[in-house]
């Protein structure tokens, strides 16, 4: 269950869980009834085998939020609308009003809903309850805004914001290029994104290229900022940093995952929490790394 990107919420520590599970079984995915275009909630982590809602080691919680949408294409719905308005406009002799369209379709939609195929979604997350972090394994804001509602829905409150820096991170993220230190542990990657200051500035992508040549040095020099940065930690973890401090592209790497493949489990759950485990930790280890390097901001 590793997650490929993280975008980060903080939250006070201060926060209480104790009543979570019973919060999260309120809220807990219902399927998406037959006039409903969507349903969400929260589902076991472990998969439909399992009934907990929320899995726990340390002071990290993992959570899964699920989603059933049902697919009504909008060329669907239009072509039919077209038809019925043809046919509508042949028995009376005139062509439908705006009214009368909007009806229509709104019918359209209300009988083709309970034929319409359901997509299934997962988005899991963590809930570092240490930090007052909830890591999203998305890249989407908008999907990840989509589970802290989620939370929030299930617990009344949940007062999270996204992750926020007191500087600027692409001044950060320049500099460890142009020769500033790095924070311990960690290295360059192979790929940065730079972009000019103005906003419709020049945007530069680099990829299986050293970061520290003469190439990206004149780009620096022309006034260009690094707005993506590939890093790598400890040979543990690696990820591509955003200026908008999501990790993209997020890894274990071998040297993490070696202590994982030496175990011999017994089952799929025992495997799993291994790996959440494993993913929680590391995740752990690299937010006590970025939060001052970045400069994060406290909930």
């Amino acid at each position: 269950m590793f997650f490929r990107n993280l975008t980060l919420f903080r939250f006070a520590p201060s926060l209480d869980f104790s009543d979570l599970d019973t919060r999260l079984a309120q809220a807990a995915l219902k399927p998406v009834g037959p006039l409903e275009v969507s349903s969400r909630g929260f589902i076991p982590p472990f998969g439909r085998d399992s009934e907990a809602l929320s899995h726990q080691v340390g002071k990290s919680v993992w959570i899964s939020v699920g989603s059933e949408e049902r697919l009504l294409p909008g060329a669907v719905v239009n072509d039919l609308l077209q038809k019925k308005l043809a046919e509508l406009e042949q028995k009376e002799g005139r062509r439908p009003g705006g009214r009368t369209r909007k009806r229509l379709k709104e019918d359209l939609v209300q009988e083709l809903l309970p034929r319409a195929f359901v997509r299934p979604g997962r988005t899991d997350a963590i809930l570092d309850l240490g930090h007052g972090l909830l890591a999203v394994d998305t890249s989407s804001r908008k999907q990840a805004e989509h589970v802290a509602g989620a939370l929030r829905d299930a617990l009344g409150s949940f007062p999270a914001l996204p992750l926020n820096a007191e500087v600027a991170p692409r001044a950060v993220l320049t500099g460890w290029i142009a020769g500033d230190p790095l924070p311990d542990g960690f290295s360059l990657g192979d790929e940065c994104e730079l972009r000019d200051a103005a906003d419709q500035g020049a945007v530069v992508k680099c990829q299986r290229q050293e970061l520290q040549g003469d190439e990206i040095a004149k780009h620096l020099e022309s006034g260009k900022q690094v707005a993506r940065l590939a890093l790598t930690m400890d040979d543990h973890v690696s990820f591509v940093l955003g200026e908008d401090l999501v990790l993209r592209k997020f890894k274990i790497l071998d040297g993490a995952v070696d202590a994982l493949e030496s175990t011999e489990r017994e089952d799929l759950r025992a495997e799993l929490d291994a790996r959440f485990t494993l993913m929680a930790g590391e995740l752990e280890r690299l937010f006590s790394v970025l939060e001052p390097a970045l400069a994060l901001s406290k909930a």
